[in-house]
């Protein structure tokens, strides 16, 4: 029977001491899991081991841990798989998930950050006007744009690794994000605006995004939360028209307009067109000008250190041709309708009509593609 040596970090509140590593050895076959190795150790070597899991299956969410430094599903990596991306090749460390308060050993609080903030997003639907005599009726297009977010087993692995969440506790996170996206896109609901007028003006709302990925990575179920956050962010800005307070969608305008304009994002022109506007008249708007104030102590320091030289901020940032550019952004610019990558819908990529008809019919539109590994779909 193959070998395999698990370092758990351990922590026990009530001892009053530090976390530490121990090593435990187990005894299982390769394809068993890591979920099935800590269990192993509890059960014959350290009963006080904590550990929180249910389904095995993948289900529950339960199990989540950080394996290798990596957020997942412990009853969803295998034992040789996860000991070959280990850092020595040998021993697999397993701690707890980041980002959330730890209980016990590998058992975090999800209540005080997870579902606090799942509960931030009014989680349920809010119909307007009275219920029909019967059923909602509900296009198949609508919901299968809301399918992918449907997906979410609520493990926390997306908020573990969350970059922005570490920056600022209060952000509201990707996991909870992703669920306000599965109301905002469900035709049933009435308070769409509502709900993107407020996780527009939040502070730690769609906007405190930075991009990163990790969520999407993290995810062992292929919701891709980042995507849904952008989703939000799309709705509330091209449908709606929601000018925030905290100016999160003028910044992303000013992003595309300068890519537009000369091809390269220029940051000396960022600030003052994301509080100010694309008008020459805008930079110079009093918004514009009391940002620019509050950023002369970073500027200045960046002089100093010469990360940015007068010259160099001020040059016209422009690549020598931007026509094959321009065509990209007309061809994009120019559809009818925006086309958005639903992860979940199963079509062949021969039947191209079947895929349009999709792309057509919901809400905000959905593309076909292949299920994500794991998903309930395959």
């Amino acid at each position: 029977m193959p070998e395999y040596t698990l370092r758990i970090r351990r922590y026990s509140p009530e001892t009053g001491e530090s976390a530490y590593w121990e090593d435990f050895d187990i005894e299982l076959d390769g394809h068993r899991s890591v979920l099935d190795g800590i269990l192993q150790a509890k059960d014959r070597q350290d009963g006080s081991i904590g550990i929180r899991c249910s389904c095995r299956a993948a289900i529950c969410g339960s199990c989540g841990v950080r394996i290798n430094g990596r957020p997942g599903l412990a009853c969803h990596m295998h034992l040789e798989e996860a000991e070959k991306t280990s850092r020595d090749g040998e021993v697999i460390t397993v701690e707890p998930m980041g980002n959330m308060p730890v209980i016990r050993d590998l058992i975090t609080d999800m209540d005080s950050v997870h579902w606090k903030k799942i509960r931030r997003v009014t989680p349920w639907l809010l119909p307007d006007g009275e219920p029909p005599e019967r059923e909602y009726i509900v296009p198949k297009e609508s919901m299968v744009d809301v399918t992918q977010t449907m997906a979410c087993i609520q493990c926390g692995a997306c908020v573990s690794d969350c970059l922005s969440m570490e920056v600022d506790p209060e952000f509201i996170g990707p996991a909870a994000l992703a669920k306000a996206y599965r109301f905002v896109g469900d035709p049933r609901d009435g308070q769409q605006f509502e709900r993107l007028l407020d996780l527009s003006e939040d502070p730690h709302g769609i906007y405190d995004c930075t991009h990163c990925f990790n969520c999407i990575e993290a995810c062992p179920k292929g919701v891709a939360p980042m995507s849904q956050i952008m989703r939000l962010r799309r709705i509330a800005g091209a449908d709606h028209h929601i000018v925030d307070r905290n100016n999160g969608h003028r910044h992303e305008q000013a992003f595309v307009t300068l890519v537009k304009q000369g091809g390269l994002l220029h940051e000396a022109e960022l600030l003052p067109r994301s509080y100010g506007g694309d008008s020459w008249f805008g930079k110079f708007h009093p918004r514009a000008a009391a940002e620019l104030l509050d950023s002369l102590p970073v500027i200045t320091r960046a002089l100093r250190t010469r990360k940015v030289t007068p010259m160099a901020a001020l040059k016209p940032h422009k690549i020598p041709d931007t026509a094959a550019l321009r065509r990209i952004f007309d061809e994009i610019e120019g559809q009818p309708e925006r086309f958005e990558l639903n992860l979940y819908i199963v079509q062949p990529d021969d039947e191209p009509d079947a895929a349009a008809g999709h792309a057509g019919g919901a809400a905000h539109g959905s593309a076909a593609s292949t299920p994500p590994e794991g998903s309930p779909n395959t």
